[in-house]
């Protein structure tokens, strides 16, 4: 992304908060905007080494618990799977060492790079089974309910067409879900492909605003719709997981999120639209969301994974 000169202002300010930055000129160190939704995130190259600046998004904080993030960011750290936290502020400005010689994924890379899928596998497995607790009780169903109240606080009345009748004929999912005591690890919950940084042997995984104990079927199904992956890299992804072919438990939870996590983000970007975040159309975002949730749900044999999980 450019680097403005309203960026130099907003990083120097920021360093000027963060004491492993603050004794450092400005003007001797190399700036670079990296990418970032909701926050202004940059590369800040030093005399002593290279660090990632987060400074967290206007409006942010009316959906981001930033008190959350703080404590998942370091037990990430903890996992392995995410850089160390060297600076988090009440403010939360947070810094964190900068990955070199990575890749920032997108989904033409996950799909085309070879062993991308096995790697992000491998690196949700590590998360999942590291014994770490996150802060914070990932509630999907209490989450679609807090984001249309927020919605309501904002003012927003304007919904893709249907999104209130799929939301209900999203009740099979909600029930077949509830029918079992599913596992809790702790999660990442929004693996935008961004948020994957690959190495060629290691993913790495960034940004745990979301972050909290959930099903860990959740990171798989949501980071599949990232990516675009077919049903191929869903069973390359799937397999590296397990270390074997996912059952038919396993392979419904996944799905029933893919259809999931984009009636979530639906609400998710009208809440940016709604913010008038200038990152991207976020409008067009949600309609995107949507549109692909319904086609999902629309397939042939959809209901046998409603099933397949109902049965456990």
């Amino acid at each position: 992304m450019e680097t403005t000169a309203d960026d130099l202002v907003t990083t120097k300010a920021a360093m000027a908060t963060v004491p492993l930055l603050a004794r450092h000129d400005v003007e001797a160190c190399t700036i670079e905007r990296l990418y970032g939704l909701t926050n202004r995130v940059y590369r800040v190259d030093t005399p002593d080494g290279s660090y990632c600046l987060r400074v967290p998004g206007v409006g942010t904080e009316g959906f981001i618990d930033r008190s959350v993030e703080k404590v998942n960011a370091a037990a990430a750290a903890r996992a392995g799977v995410s850089p160390e936290v060297l600076h988090y502020g009440d403010d939360a400005v947070m810094v964190t060492p900068f990955l070199g010689d990575t890749t920032t994924m997108s989904p033409a890379l996950l799909q085309s790079t070879p062993g991308a899928a096995t790697r992000a596998g491998k690196a949700f497995h590590k998360l999942h089974t590291s014994g770490e607790t996150f802060d914070f009780r990932f509630e999907l169903f209490a989450m679609i309910d807090d984001y249309l109240v927020h919605l309501d606080k904002l003012g927003v009345t304007e919904f893709p067409e249907g999104y209130h009748d799929l939301v209900q004929q999203a009740g099979a999912m909600r029930d077949a879900l509830s029918s079992h005591d599913l596992p809790l690890a702790a999660c990442h919950c929004d693996p935008m492909c961004e948020n994957m940084l690959d190495d060629g042997n290691t993913m790495w995984i960034i940004d745990w605003e979301y972050s909290g104990m959930n099903d860990p079927m959740w990171d798989l199904g949501d980071f599949s719709v990232e990516a675009g992956f077919d049903d191929a890299k869903d069973s390359e992804m799937m397999t590296a997981y397990f270390g074997r072919s996912p059952t038919a438990f396993e392979q419904g939870r996944m799905v029933l999120y893919k259809a999931l996590c984009d009636l979530l983000w639906t609400l998710w970007g009208l809440i940016q639209h709604a913010n008038k975040n200038p990152a991207e159309d976020f409008w067009a975002y949600s309609e995107e969301r949507f549109a692909r949730c319904k086609a999902l749900m629309s397939k042939p044999g959809f209901g046998d994974h409603i099933a397949a999980v109902k049965a456990g």
